[in-house]
């Protein structure tokens, strides 16, 4: 008595063979950027959370807005840009400051916590490279906070001009010194171009937090403060020199003189398109020695993540 099979039959022999289907070359990089999006909610959450504080003091503070206005008008129109348009600047100050940090910290922790928790065996079993993992952690600085930064900027900021006209008209006072002196739509593009220029800027900085977060096995945030720090030391002890310190405050705070034009006096103030010289930038040797750097110290730390073991 013969038992039926629930095997599949054969194909024939002269069937055609059909491969399976590729892989795309970029689908491991968009889900490994959308798997640190879900494993890493602060990347969002404190941007919002100091977006929210402001704008909660920002909105007491606008009981007092009709009389600060009517006293704004005995100053000249320079000096009423600048007093009306600083709690603007301000937010935006605090929200970019807020995404450098977690930026920087975000960093430090990447390949150091999947060692950590030895998560890095999971992933490691996957199709995705070292390469690309690391390339996908380093998007987050140099791509996905900027842009959250500036969808939150925006959009705050016109609240708080929608709000800022409506106490004023409710008092009975004019609104149009807030829409004059404060260009929504100008210092957007300002905005944004400023964060493209500092996320360029700053990319050899994140990616020696991320070679240090692969090749540290506890504190990378020592491992990556105090060698730069003792290096500096050494150099103005050993040989009365600063040149290692120049070269950090250049890193740090140079992008301001290489991609805007500013005028004598002016330390960071840009109120005009024409201020912002992208031809200066994109041909200044410290951004393109920055981005080798980076290239550098990405190419090792993915290097090293290929062959460190769980901590």
């Amino acid at each position: 008595m013969n038992i039926p099979s629930n095997a599949l039959p054969e194909p024939p022999l002269d069937a055609p063979v059909i491969a399976p289907a590729a892989l795309s070359a970029t689908r491991p990089f968009y889900w490994s950027v959308r798997r640190e999006l879900w494993e890493n909610r602060s990347i969002y959450v404190a941007p919002l959370a100091a977006a929210a504080v402001f704008f909660l003091g920002f909105s007491i503070s606008r009981i007092t807005l009709p009389r600060r206005m009517r006293a704004l008008s005995a100053l000249d129109p320079a000096q009423q840009r600048a007093a009306i348009a600083m709690p603007y600047d301000v937010a935006a100050v605090l929200i970019i400051f807020t995404t450098l940090i977690v930026g920087a910290f975000y960093c430090l922790d990447a390949l150091h916590s999947e060692r950590r928790d030895r998560s890095i065996l999971f992933w490691k079993s996957l199709p995705v490279s070292d390469l690309t993992t690391v390339l996908s952690k380093a998007s987050i600085p140099l791509v996905v906070l900027p842009l959250v930064a500036f969808a939150i900027i925006v959009p705050l900021q016109l609240i708080m001009l929608l709000l800022s006209t409506a106490v004023l008209l409710a008092s009975g006072s004019s609104a149009a010194p807030l829409w004059t002196q404060f260009r929504l739509f100008q210092d957007s593009l300002i905005l944004l171009y400023g964060l493209t220029v500092h996320a360029l800027w700053y990319a050899p900085l994140y990616g020696w937090l991320l070679l240090v977060s692969a090749w540290a096995r506890r504190t990378p945030f020592l491992w990556a403060v105090l060698p730069p720090l003792a290096l500096g030391a050494f150099e103005r002890i050993a040989f009365q020199t600063s040149y290692f310190g120049s070269l950090m405050k250049y890193r740090v705070m140079g992008a301001m003189a290489e991609a805007f034009v500013l005028e004598p006096g002016n330390k960071g103030d840009i109120t005009r398109l024409a201020q912002l010289d992208p031809l200066g930038f994109l041909s200044s040797p410290g951004l393109w020695i920055g981005l080798i750097a980076a290239a550098a110290f990405l190419a090792a730390a993915a290097r090293l993540r290929r062959n460190r073991e769980p901590i």
